[in-house]
């Protein structure tokens, strides 16, 4: 029995062995910007790893097994529709996969848009994937990193997220006194909501600009439309036959890069539907590994020893 014990706390070591998760990090220790009083009403709840109601937004650092790390992160940001965040599914699992090859992962609970408890809900989100990046190029030193190696990753609206990150960088809405870039190095979308034009998932687009937004807004967060030669190498995973986000998003971010000679790379599955998180189950590939195999082909992580 005492063998057997042993043996199922070797494989539990061996299978969540791979990172050493922190206690989460206050986004903004002084205060958070763009902020209401929250309403006493307004209480965070995290109900079987889905998250809403965030005013108090969090980074938590997931380090690799002592000794592996490579110096390379990524700041995870879960998808959700802006109404709530898929902290398990398309946060935590995906940063212990990613520490497994030696990549620090940040998941990131950001502000989902709210008028209740933000000035202006429509730039809330965005100040959260910035202050996120600042604070991973910051305290690069301090938690081994490299500077020049900071990615991000989003899932669903978590990937217009990450798509208006990786394209509005140069609009900075956060306070960055020592002006410190919060361009990410590299992107990673899955199966993203990126366009608000006639593809766009209504339920993110109406969370995040309202129901009846001028059409400069809508322009605004249409991330296709947002393309620039220096926008981040890109990542894309989708499945053909997503019913929530149409494929066609992933489609035309990848065009809207082509044409603007920006590195690219598109996996698009068969089937799947939408918000498979880290494992498919209509496939037996993993994008994790075409992820991996991308970042070290594009010198962003190094091959495995």
């Amino acid at each position: 029995m005492r063998t057997v014990s042993a043996l199922m706390t070797l494989l539990i070591m061996t299978i969540f062995g791979y990172s050493q998760a922190q206690s989460p990090i206050l986004l903004y220790p002084n205060g958070v910007q763009n902020a209401k009083p929250t309403p006493k009403s307004y209480v965070e709840k995290d109900d079987k790893g889905w998250a809403s109601f965030v005013s108090i937004p969090t980074i938590t650092p997931y380090f690799p097994a002592k000794g592996t790390a490579n110096g390379t992160s990524i700041i995870i940001f879960p998808g959700g529709g802006y109404s709530g965040l898929s902290m398990d599914n398309e946060g935590s699992s995906i940063a212990n996969a990613f520490s497994s090859f030696g990549v620090t992962a940040f998941v990131v609970k950001y502000r989902l848009p709210s008028d209740s408890i933000m000035v202006d809900k429509t730039i809330g989100p965005l100040q959260d994937a910035q202050q996120a990046v600042l604070m991973v190029r910051k305290n690069a030193a301090k938690w081994g990193l490299k500077t020049d190696k900071i990615g991000i990753i989003g899932f669903s609206a978590g990937g217009h997220l990450a798509s208006t990150e990786g394209t509005h960088f140069d609009q900075v809405v956060i306070e960055n006194k020592d002006n410190i870039s919060v361009r990410p190095d590299f992107m990673l979308l899955l199966y993203p909501v990126i366009s608000f034009g006639p593809q766009a998932h209504v339920g993110s687009r109406e969370n995040l600009i309202g129901k009846k937004p001028a059409a400069d807004l809508v322009d605004l967060y249409s991330n296709e439309k947002q393309v620039t030669a220096n926008t981040p190498p890109t990542f894309l995973v989708h499945a053909g036959d997503d019913t929530v986000v149409p494929v066609q998003n992933s489609l035309m971010f990848y065009e809207s890069l082509l044409a603007a000679k920006v590195k690219a790379e598109m996996h698009l599955f068969e089937e799947g539907g939408h918000g498979f998180g880290l494992n498919n189950s209509k496939s037996k590939n993993k994008w994790i590994d075409w992820a991996k195999n991308w970042m070290e082909e594009n010198g962003f992580c190094p091959p495995a020893p």
